[in-house]
């Protein structure tokens, strides 16, 4: 097996702002696993808050004995090696499981969703997010997002109100909510989680502290919409620790370090009566197809990557009525492939 990959600065169509930072940029790691005449790809999204970057993605990848990896790929036993390996650096993992993911799809010619039993005719909606910004060019991003049926809106500063009230006045879509942490009231909280209700909301991600256990919990009890926890469930083993106190969690496949992990996480969930969201970080299509592949196990999705960047290398996945629409392809069904990208 040969690994070539290399970094992609992925630029933002507008600054992205939650509740603690904003960005312009999300540095990438993109990699291309070559292996009995097929080709898989892979992406690592490194925003800065999770704490990797390419040279720190670099070291780990120099680290690797890819001749470990025979197909028929077992994903437990990579996962336990890539763990063995270094803790931490989930996104680089994500990368060589997505890759894998792709490859094994090729070699069976089965597409991903196939091998995941993940039904087409079963996906989700999935939303477009709008950052925490100034009125017009709230209303700028609403224009941009006539493709979807949901808007994500990112709250949990002073002016939650305002903000929503500007959308409200462009627009009637529902909208999946995310406060990043930011509330640090309970009580102010749920005041504006009925709030919220009664303008369209459908559900809460992370209002309080990851760390504050029972503040969530207390919340996740009063609510009349979905609580999910996001920052609080990165891997597999997090779900038990957060059980009882959230109606639901948010997987994103560049925490939980790729697609087999996520699928794990989904059932798991599921098994203890939990709602599931599958998110992304600023993604191009190549990670995006990955949680479409798994989006129609879930009951929401957040898969609006390609469409908030301006440099998405790859072609977009086809979006219809705010749905995505899988094609037949084998492995992921990453199409618009430069062949020039790796060796740039």
């Amino acid at each position: 097996m040969q690994a070539t990959y290399i970094s992609y600065q992925l630029e933002l169509k507008h600054p992205f702002a939650i509740a603690k930072f904003s960005r312009t940029s999300t540095p990438l790691l993109l990699l291309k696993l070559d292996h009995e005449g097929h080709t898989g790809y892979g992406e690592a999204s490194m925003v800065p808050y999770m704490g990797e970057s390419y040279e720190s993605a670099l070291r780990f990848l120099e680290r690797v004995d890819w001749s470990r990896f025979q197909a028929p790929f077992d994903f437990p036993e990579i996962i336990a090696y890539l763990d063995a390996l270094e803790s931490g650096n989930p996104a680089v993992k994500a990368a060589i499981d997505i890759a894998l993911n792709d490859l094994q799809g090729k070699l069976l010619n089965k597409p991903c969703y196939e091998i995941y039993g993940a039904e087409p005719s079963k996906m989700p909606l999935t939303s477009y997010t709008i950052g925490i910004d100034r009125p017009e060019v709230l209303k700028e991003k609403i224009l941009d997002a006539k493709d979807f049926k949901v808007l994500k809106i990112k709250l949990g500063r002073d002016n939650d109100r305002e903000l929503i009230n500007t959308i409200r006045s462009v627009s009637d879509l529902p909208l999946y909510i995310d406060a990043n942490q930011g509330w640090t009231d309970r009580k102010s909280a749920i005041e504006m989680i009925y709030w919220l209700h009664e303008q369209g909301a459908v559900l809460i991600e992370q209002p309080m502290d990851k760390n504050d256990l029972e503040g969530n919990a207390w919340i996740t009890g009063r609510s009349p919409i979905p609580i999910l926890a996001d920052e609080a469930v990165q891997r597999l083993t997090d779900i038990d620790k957060i059980k009882g106190a959230y109606h639901g969690i948010n997987v994103k496949l560049m925490k939980s370090g790729g697609m087999y992990e996520a699928h794990q996480m989904i059932l798991k969930a599921k098994s203890l009566d939990m709602k599931v969201l599958i998110g992304c970080m600023s993604e191009t299509s190549c990670a995006t197809l990955a949680g479409i592949a798994l989006a129609p196990l879930c009951n929401w999705a957040d898969l609006d990557g390609p469409w908030l960047t301006s440099n998405n290398p790859f072609k977009a996945p086809q979006l219809v009525a705010g749905r995505y629409k899988m094609n037949d392809l084998p492995g992921l069904g990453l199409e618009g492939i430069n062949a020039d990208l790796f060796y740039s």
